[in-house]
């Protein structure tokens, strides 16, 4: 059922629409005693979640007992985070999701079944997992809040995947993850059905239609003729519906498809929200069917720290490197550790360009940041983060194509999470 729809490429959605919208739809819903909020984390921060919780507790009040950051494998909040993101609601209620320990398993997604949709890529059971919190909290409305976009693991991120990846634990994210990258990133990319969507489908069908999940999803995009991040939709509502509207808008505000391949791109990754090639290979992700062969992607990356957020996916990143499909499929072949993350391998066959295109990181230059060494012994190129701005400034860049005074052409993408871009050959409808 659709409690709420307004979305189309040319609104934008003030702080004050979507305040009126969120109200107009719980009102709709009925009296509540007890709410679970499941927003993204900080990583996510564009997707105007943490509003959308903040006025959430606001009509709610002591109502809305528990928020519970979908953090998935990512990081845990900063005190910063929580206060930047969610204005004035207490700190108090947020809840810290561990995928390791916090997780019960409620049903499994049969194994012929995740065959069939994956094309025969995989043929092991997934556990659908969520945190505990939702079967234990006794909860009469759990509001998952979030953000659709072209996504590398899913097709199109957020509905139920907020809930079995960003609530879920090791088995079900490392699943997940592999049956996409065993079946193709980039044959599911910017899609909303998909073999890992139709897994999640099957387990929301199955073992989740009795707890009472509403999904707030709001569409996010940049503006090229300003360079502004603006609101361009938002939908409401307790089943697929929702998703799918929420997607069709997102194909159209978040995808760039291409007449021509690129041969150099340079991605700025924000040091608020990237502070990790797991996060940050979304430069990696969401440009590689943009990039001609035998091009360059150069990722300006002023925060980068670390490879995992995960201090074990950190480890099998650093061991194992992102050294392309063949390697890493053979080095899960002969080593149990990376058997059993396959999130971790998923994301180095993600995070290669297959020796297509080059990457090179060019990180800052604090005691925390990564090395030169460090870069280089993942797979990557390494380039001097002054020697590169000084030619390739973000701040007298311009989304988009830029022509730089040498006469070079160039394409900038200032936040990787935002968006898709394709070359039209490459795209498959």
């Amino acid at each position: 059922m659709i409690f709420y729809e307004n979305g189309s490429i040319d609104i934008e959605l003030t702080s004050e629409d979507l305040k009126k919208g969120l109200f107009e739809a719980l009102e709709k819903m009925g009296k509540r005693h007890k709410v679970l909020a499941i927003p993204p984390d900080y990583t996510r921060l564009p997707s105007r979640a943490g509003e959308l919780t903040e006025y959430a507790w606001q009509f709610y009040g002591d109502a809305l007992s528990d928020v519970l950051p979908a953090l998935g494998t990512h990081s845990p909040m900063t005190a910063h985070q929580i206060d930047h993101m969610f204005g004035a609601m207490p700190a108090s209620l947020i809840r810290e999701h561990d995928w390791r320990n916090d997780v019960v398993t409620i049903g499994y997604v049969p194994a012929e079944f995740v065959k069939e949709v994956s094309g025969g890529a995989v043929d092991f059971p997934w556990p659908a997992q969520v945190n505990k919190l939702l079967l234990e909290g006794n909860f009469d409305l759990i509001l998952s809040i979030g953000q659709v976009v072209p996504h590398e693991v899913v097709g199109m991120a957020n509905y139920n995947k907020n809930i079995f990846v960003g609530t879920g634990g090791v088995e079900g994210i490392n699943k997940s993850h592999f049956v996409g990258a065993a079946y193709g990133m980039e044959r599911m990319m910017g899609h909303a059905d998909t073999p890992v969507r139709r897994i999640f489908n099957y387990a929301s069908d199955h073992f989740t239609q009795n707890l009472p999940i509403v999904y707030v999803q709001t569409v996010v995009g940049l503006d090229k003729s300003d360079s502004k991040i603006k609101c361009r939709g938002m939908f409401i509502g307790d089943d697929y519906e929702v998703f799918d509207k929420a997607a069709k808008l997102a194909l159209q505000v978040n995808f760039d498809l291409l007449d021509k391949p690129l041969k150099k791109v340079v991605v700025y990754l924000d040091p608020t929200e990237f502070k990790s090639t797991w996060l940050g290979n979304k430069s990696v992700y969401r440009t590689r069917m943009a990039i001609e062969n035998d091009g360059e992607l150069i990722v300006l990356a002023p925060a980068l720290k670390e490879f995992g957020e995960d201090k074990e996916i950190d480890r099998l990143i650093r061991k194992y490197g992102y050294f392309g499909t063949p390697q890493t499929l053979k080095a899960c072949d002969e080593n149990e550790e990376l058997r059993n993350n396959l999130s971790a391998a998923a994301h180095l066959i993600h995070g290669s360009s297959e020796g297509r295109f080059s990457i090179t990181y060019c990180p800052g230059k604090g005691a925390e940041n990564l090395t030169k060494a460090e870069i280089e012994s993942v797979g990557f190129k390494y380039a001097d983060i002054d020697d590169v701005q000084a030619k390739y400034n973000p701040e007298k860049l311009r989304d988009g194509y830029n022509i730089m005074p040498d006469g070079e052409e160039i394409f900038y993408i200032s936040n990787p999470a935002l968006g898709l871009w394709a070359f039209k050959e490459r795209f498959r409808y």
